[in-house]
């Protein structure tokens, strides 16, 4: 059964899969898209092919049969008839024409013996002279020469035309020495034969094209599939899994990335563990150096104590000529020693070592326990409301706060302010001096290891690691230094670390217990 608060973290989960999905498909659509085009590009082409073909001929084999048994009819009917028909001869002939195999209607025009023009129609309300297109008159009755190349003054013409969104086969001819003949035509049964064929030919094509979609969407999975195992294993790599390899099987292009893929994670895996394997050598070397100098300037730190106290005796055993060099001796000592100190915490970070001690302080009388240690009180000036608590651990924050006054101190002078603030779950402390500032070129580099603004100052009296170890130890709380120039002069180094910093050694104990940390294979690709 899931808790009520697990439901925010369900519908987070499965947005998040929802959008992966979206991303995934997007290539998928886009294959899915261009297949479709591809395929009602070419059906619709061919239908349309196929459609005018077959309209053609159709069309061609009807009007070729109805306008042959009209000529024929012509012949056969209107030429024998006299020259100047009466009605009803004009009448009787235009039925018998009519009475073909191919059901037109006739039109047959004459002059009787008066010259009256007179015409026998075999449907008087279907099929009048209006119906007939006055080019086709002319053309009909048009009477041209007879010679070699022509053997008839007159010719059969048709034309089609539409009435009432019905189609029509119009045709005409004239007897020479006769009468004038028109045959109507309607060419519907065609059109309707055509319009199934339309049909027939959509429907095909929406097959083609859901076919098309379906065999889209089957070769998108069978190319996306290995893409997407891939792009699962190169994030895995990403993520620091560096034993992450693909099964591969095949010979095509895809199977060669996944090779391509496992030899460079290969690649990579040796020389990641060849560079952690040289930091590690190095640093092992680093903190065991530090430990070997420990005994020996232990001894030192001891003669260097004893001849401190000599040179600030009254006696004055300490020979005058040999005083610098003895005061000498004593400050590079401690310095030689501070170096060996910071260079051990160092090393701990580097190894990962190091862990929070926390404690619930008072942030003032932590800032001033730190200032009075050092006998800064008299340079340092505190801006801090007493009953600000945190869960920090107090030896590093004063490790912190130490370098970053001391710092101040030693290149801006006093007075240094500090001053303390919360913004949120935030514990904000801002240590700025009055100096003249830090150079732009420089900001990017104060906190990195042993880096000197001057190239001409090799020596310092620090270390040159006290401000990187106030970075780590600021990192560790979960917290950041920034450092800046004030527009009122002087540098401001903000420190931000979180109120309570106890999530964080929780959930470094939960990770180093965690059993899905352990490198997994990702799935081959086929």
């Amino acid at each position: 059964m899931t808790e009520p608060h697990d439901k925010p973290r369900g519908v987070a989960a499965t947005k998040k899969a929802f959008l992966s999905g979206l991303r995934f498909t997007s290539l998928r659509l886009r294959l899915v898209v261009v297949f479709a085009l591809v395929a009602l590009t070419a059906a619709v082409s061919a239908s349309g092919i196929a459609y005018w073909l077959n309209r053609e001929a159709v069309l061609t084999r009807t009007q070729d049969s109805a306008l042959s048994d009209f000529q024929q009819e012509m012949q056969n009917r209107a030429a024998v008839l006299p020259e100047h028909p009466t009605q009803g001869e004009l009448q009787h002939a235009a039925n018998l024409m009519a009475d073909s195999s191919q059901h037109f209607s006739v039109l047959l025009i004459g002059e009787d013996e008066n010259g009256k023009r007179v015409q026998g129609n075999s449907d008087l309300d279907a099929f009048t002279i209006n119906d007939v297109p006055q080019s086709l008159r002319h053309a009909v009755n048009d009477k041209q020469p007879v010679d070699d190349g022509n053997k008839y003054a007159y010719h059969l013409y048709w034309q089609r035309s539409t009435q009432d969104d019905t189609p029509y086969l119009v045709g005409g001819a004239k007897v020479a020495g006769g009468p004038t003949g028109y045959m109507l035509k309607s060419l519907e049964p065609e059109a309707k034969d055509l319009n199934s064929l339309a049909w027939s030919l959509g429907i095909a094509t929406a097959l083609a094209l859901i076919g098309s979609a379906l065999l889209a969407q089957a070769a998108a999975t069978t190319v996306l599939k290995p893409v997407h195992r891939l792009g699962v294993a190169a994030r895995r790599l990403g993520e620091g899994k560096l034993d992450t390899r693909l099964r591969v099987s095949g010979t095509d292009e895809l199977a060669e990335l996944s090779r391509t893929f496992n030899k460079t994670a290969e690649n990579l895996e040796k020389k990641v563990a060849d560079m952690s394997a040289r930091d590690e050598s190095s640093r092992r070397f680093v903190a065991d150096m530090s430990h070997e100098l420990r005994t020996p300037l232990t001894a030192i730190t001891a003669v260097t104590e004893v001849l401190e106290e000599e040179l600030d005796a009254e006696t004055g055993s300490v020979d005058p000529m040999i005083e610098p060099a003895v005061r000498l001796v004593v400050s590079e000592t401690r310095r030689l020693n501070d170096l060996v100190e910071n260079l051990m915490e160092v090393t701990r970070f580097d190894a990962g070592t190091a862990r929070l001690v926390l404690d619930n302080v008072d942030i003032a009388d932590q800032i001033t326990a730190c200032i009075d240690a050092r006998a800064w009180l008299d340079a340092v000036d505190l801006d801090a409301e007493r009953g600000i608590m945190a869960m920090l651990d107090p030896r590093r924050l004063d490790v912190i706060l130490a370098n970053l006054i001391g710092n101040a101190l030693k290149h801006g002078g006093s007075p240094v302010r500090v001053a303390v603030r919360m913004e949120g779950d935030d514990l904000v402390i801002a240590v700025r001096d009055h100096g003249p500032g830090i150079p732009e070129d420089v900001l990017p580099h104060v906190f990195d290891r042993f880096y000197k603004a001057s190239a001409s100052r090799p020596r310092s009296e620090g270390s040159g690691l006290g401000l990187s170890i106030a970075m780590e130890n600021a990192h560790i709380h979960g917290g950041e230094i920034t450092a800046a120039n004030s527009p009122d002069g002087g540098a401001v180094f903000t420190l931000r670390l979180p109120r309570d910093a106890s999530a964080l050694t929780e959930s470094a104990r939960d990770d180093a217990h965690d059993p899905d940390s352990a490198p997994q294979e990702d799935g081959g690709v086929k």
